[in-house]
């Protein structure tokens, strides 16, 4: 497993303090390491940062994150924790249409697919993912999940400024967060712990990316999107039948 981080502002320039940010970033994976100490790396834009912490399987030589490519002279760039079991097939679609890879990892195959196919690309993956990407194209910045939400993704505000992470903590690395313990937080923990209600945790104004769902953050506008839900409907084979 990996821990991924970081934060993003339509209206602001982190590169003016670039020092600073890229401290920030540093400090959020740092918080991550337990959920993989191979490698970090840090991505840090005009509207937003990204920050990796690295547990090494795929590809370990070159698949160091955040990863970046380019396209029409915008720039992309992802971080990703997660396994992808249809990266060959995805691979081999996306060589067909022109995209030439400089890694075996499932995090590039993640990357050329949004750019080919655009946002709703998700219902294409095959696997347990939680992952960010910065489209320059659009100013936007997407966070995904995967269908059942095996990865967790977590993310707030402060001041404006979205933030995010694998686990809360590294949202406090974050200037001006305060963590506040929600009451109908501590209510779950003490009437329903270890279990609890899906998108509620223990913290105020900690939200979490629902399973089967991606957010688009757009000039501070936040959109939910479902592109996966469990469907159920009357059960009307036969005994038979349904032993078959």
């Amino acid at each position: 497993m990996c821990g991924i981080a970081g934060f993003y502002n339509a209206e602001g320039n982190y590169q003016q303090q670039k020092e600073k940010w890229a401290s920030v970033l540093t400090s959020m994976h740092k918080c991550l390491a337990h959920r993989g100490n191979d490698e970090s790396g840090i991505y840090l834009s005009d509207m937003t940062g990204l920050s990796h912490a690295r547990l090494s399987i795929r590809d370990i030589v070159t698949g160091k994150q955040p990863i970046i490519r380019q396209k029409n002279g915008k720039e992309y760039a992802i971080v990703y924790n997660g396994e992808l079991y249809n990266t060959g097939e995805l691979a081999r679609d996306l060589r067909q249409s022109g995209y030439e890879f400089s890694t075996t990892t499932d995090t590039e195959v993640i990357l050329y697919a949004y750019m080919q196919y655009g946002a709703s690309f998700v219902r294409k993956l095959n696997g347990i993912f939680a992952f960010a990407i910065w489209d320059d194209s659009k100013k936007e910045l997407l966070l995904y999940r995967d269908r059942v939400g095996i990865k967790p993704l977590f993310y707030s505000f402060v001041s404006g400024q979205l933030l995010f992470a694998s686990e809360p903590k590294a949202l406090f690395c974050f200037p001006g967060f305060t963590p506040r313990l929600s009451m109908d937080g501590m209510r779950e923990v003490l009437a329903i712990g270890p279990a609890r209600t899906m998108g509620n945790g223990i913290f105020d104004d900690v939200n979490e990316v629902l399973p089967g769902h991606y957010l688009i953050f757009s000039e501070n506008t936040m959109s939910d999107h479902t592109y996966w839900d469990l469907f159920r409907a009357p059960h009307t084979d036969s005994y038979e039948q349904t032993v078959e």
